[in-house]
């Protein structure tokens, strides 16, 4: 079992990587539940963007969605995934938790379809991004308690 962070206040991130957009989650500071927050593109100002995160919400430590299967798709988002990782641990000096991925969207979009009324808002791929990140820090978060 992890020993759980007790910097007061500070929280961990979750990650949800994507060539177009990255899904950000947060756990609450007592390490106890994850909850979706933004989706930022994943362009020229993704850096900037999780600067801000990183600093404004004191994260300690990230966890990062990695692709466990085996198809050549999920080989090359791997790879992008890694280089994504290191840029992070270079940039801002934090720890990365590699986290399998597996099922997260699926997850995702089956909590956005019980909880959005709307159909259409039901869609917006943002939406299914930060979800998805949400369970992936939910699912590191609960593996802390076993």
């Amino acid at each position: 079992m992890q020993k759980l962070p007790d910097a007061e206040f500070s929280r961990i991130c979750g990650i949800d990587y994507g060539e177009k957009r990255i899904g950000i989650a947060l756990s609450d500071p007592t390490f106890t539940f994850a909850y979706s927050f933004l989706t930022i593109k994943n362009d020229a100002k993704v850096w900037q963007a999780l600067d801000s995160v990183i600093s404004e919400k004191k994260i300690i430590r990230i966890i990062l969605g990695y692709p466990t299967d085996y198809s050549a798709k999920s080989s090359i988002t791997s790879g992008k995934v890694i280089q994504f990782k290191d840029e992070i641990i270079k940039r801002f000096n934090i720890e990365i938790i590699l986290w399998d991925e597996k099922y997260t969207s699926a997850i995702a979009q089956r909590r956005i379809n019980e909880s959005v009324w709307k159909r259409s808002s039901r869609r917006k791929k943002g939406i299914i991004d930060s979800e998805s990140a949400a369970v992936i820090l939910q699912e590191y978060l609960d593996s802390l308690k076993k």
